[in-house]
């Protein structure tokens, strides 16, 4: 593991980084806000678009941060509005959608990801990203444990919701395991004292998952070790990644003048 050696090597990476994380919770938002209006329950409608607007709230705040550390003069708007699919770097977990046990298990597994490792971020050396990681990790917790419920819920109660369930549980399993590769940038920064590796936020995350499966009566298994590359992180994303971005960004792109 290389430590920095320079102020331009840090600045780089660790703009980089805060694309990374602002892409994550920016993908996330939309597919949540994709359940307005499709939720099992009004009540529900109105908690995942809180949730989607949490994120989204961290989306801008890194992003920008993203943009002041890179200083090529682009915004949290030209960010998230005026890239190609293969400039984000967001995991690909991010970009999954299915039913509602796929989005619940989902978000649980990316939240208590997420929490741990901006539990770490809230010691980070920069100080805007341990403000934005100290807001965070509160309306993370929250997110985490709403989805745990959901999870229980669903995986402890009909014949039907059961193997709805289990299936989306298997299948988040299986795809959680990008979520600790640790791309070259985010070693860096956490030699540095700046960012966090994520593959130390196994243990909280097997922790978490072991207690929810058993809560839920479902089947479960240790997480499988992570890719050696060809993430997100990469730019290398799923099939669904453009059509995603053609909604989210439709608008912009048809009036780029205009002031958001």
């Amino acid at each position: 593991m290389t430590s920095l050696t320079s102020e331009s090597v840090e600045s780089a990476d660790l703009a980089a980084y805060c694309l990374m994380l602002g892409d994550d919770a920016l993908i996330m938002s939309h597919r949540l806000q994709e359940w307005c209006a499709r939720a099992p329950e009004i009540e529900e409608e109105v908690a995942l678009a809180n949730i989607a607007l949490d994120l989204l709230g961290q989306a801008r705040l890194l992003l920008t941060r993203a943009g002041e550390a890179e200083g090529a003069g682009r915004d949290e708007d030209r960010l998230a509005f005026f890239r190609e699919a293969a400039e984000f770097r967001n995991v690909r977990f991010t970009e999954t959608t299915g039913d509602f046990a796929v989005t619940m298990t989902g978000l649980l597994v990316f939240a208590t990801w997420r929490l741990a490792v901006f539990g770490g971020l809230t010691r980070s050396r920069d100080a805007g990203l341990a403000a934005v990681a100290k807001k965070a990790v509160k309306e993370l917790a929250y997110h985490r444990d709403h989805a745990a419920q959901w999870v229980v819920r669903l995986g402890d109660g009909t014949d039907v919701s059961h193997r709805r369930a289990q299936l989306a549980w298997d299948s988040a399993l299986g795809d959680a395991a990008e979520l600790l590769h640790a791309h070259p940038v985010e070693l860096r920064m956490a030699a540095a004292g700046i960012g966090v590796d994520p593959a130390t936020a196994r243990p909280e995350l097997e922790q978490v998952l072991a207690q929810v499966a058993a809560a839920a009566t479902l089947r479960h298994r240790p997480l499988p070790e992570p890719p050696r590359g060809g993430t997100g992180r990469y730019g290398e994303h799923s099939a669904a990644m453009p059509a995603l971005l053609g909604e989210l960004q439709s608008v912009a792109r048809a009036h780029p003048e205009a002031t958001w």
